[in-house]
């Protein structure tokens, strides 16, 4: 893996309210970072699920202020998250994003940084023998509030070469 993840909101809370801040804390990551916007983007949240009662408690996450922002991000007009992740993570030698926003995750790739998401989150667990069955864990996230269509499972699952 990587030596740092920066992770986004919606990876976090799809994860926390699934309870399933593993996928997170077992990919070998020395570190896992969350700025600061993106925490209070999440604990400030006036929904008050899991994943906002949970995320103060989840020690193996370290907060990060804010990091300067290049014009190259700004010129992609996202969100104040996406922007920050992008930017500590650019700022951050080693670090790999964890994001789920496509405009966020084109915006990346395009700055040449490695992008996860939540379900190669899910095949990665999968794949290091953690998760016994995938299709069922991604159920489990669709409950928890992550938008995911029958039809996004199942490719998700041949992509990964696991069968249904």
């Amino acid at each position: 893996m990587v030596d740092t993840l920066v992770v986004n909101a919606s990876p976090l809370i799809f994860l926390g309210n699934a309870g399933e801040w593993g996928l997170l804390r077992n990919t070998g990551a020395a570190r896992i970072v969350v700025p600061e916007t993106v925490y209070q983007e999440i604990v400030a949240s006036p929904h008050r699920d899991r994943a906002s009662a949970t995320l103060p408690g989840a020690n193996f996450l370290e907060r990060v202020g804010p990091s300067p922002i290049p014009s190259r991000i700004l010129a992609w007009d996202l969100d104040p998250g996406e922007t920050e992740v992008i930017a500590l993570a650019l700022s951050t030698p080693g670090a790999a994003v964890v994001m789920d926003d496509l405009a966020g995750r084109k915006c990346a790739l395009a700055l040449g940084l490695q992008v996860i998401g939540t379900l190669g989150l899910v095949i990665a667990a999968h794949r290091r023998g953690e998760v016994s069955d995938p299709r069922q864990l991604l159920l489990d996230l669709r409950t928890a509030g992550m938008w995911l269509s029958d039809a996004v499972i199942a490719r998700t699952l041949a992509l990964a070469r696991i069968k249904p």
